[in-house]
């Protein structure tokens, strides 16, 4: 009996035992995929901060950046990896681009061979606006490229019109001084006239 009380005791015992250190490496392992999660996060948002320091030539329109979970986690072992595709990213978004106002969209795989990208002109672009959705990133720019060309276009306007009244002012002012230059040369040959007819009336 007393052998019996003491295995229950002992198995008891072995059995928390087990339970707790079980529990604590499953709580271990938790633990370590939530770090691998929220490093892979802060990644991510390093990555994506560091697309919004990238400048576009004026005639990219819009832009977007599609990457692959597999290129993420091999930018964040590889750092040099990550340079390079900023590197082309720059590369791309950074050229310039014939019709003016064209759309981009690049994909970024797991290296270097699996990196593509494609343009379409503003015009005829719903293939962009349809393989761009989802993507990481994505930068819509028109809208602040057509507000930039109206002012642009209203400002030269208005130039125009502000040079085209100085050359009618001047014009009319050009005019009123020869019409007062003739006036006055009128009036002095007339005065003249009646001087010397006053003259030889006075001689005769």
């Amino acid at each position: 009996m007393e052998i019996s009380t003491l295995y229950e005791n002992n198995y008891s015992a072995y059995a928390q035992s087990t339970k707790k250190n079980t529990s604590e490496t499953e709580t271990a392992e938790k633990t370590s995929l939530m770090s691998e999660a929220e490093e892979m996060a802060a990644f991510k948002k390093e990555f994506y901060t560091d697309l919004e320091k990238i400048i576009n030539h004026r005639t990219v329109y819009s832009w977007a950046v599609s990457i692959s979970e597999k290129a993420f986690e091999n930018m964040k072992a590889d750092p040099g990896y990550r340079e390079k595709v900023l590197s082309l990213i720059q590369r791309d978004v950074g050229d310039s681009y014939a019709p003016r106002n064209c759309s981009v969209l690049i994909k970024v795989g797991a290296t270097g061979k699996d990196y593509s990208a494609d343009s379409w002109p503003d015009c005829n672009d719903s293939e962009y606006h349809l393989r761009s959705q989802n993507t990481f990133y994505k930068r819509d720019s028109g809208k602040k490229n057509k507000m930039k060309d109206i002012e642009a276009r209203y400002l030269e306007k208005r130039e125009q019109a502000k040079k085209l009244q100085e050359k009618i002012l001047k014009e009319e002012a050009t005019a009123q001084e020869l019409q007062h230059s003739r006036l006055v040369k009128e009036w002095y040959s007339g005065s003249r006239m009646m001087q010397a007819a006053a003259a030889y009336e006075a001689n005769r």
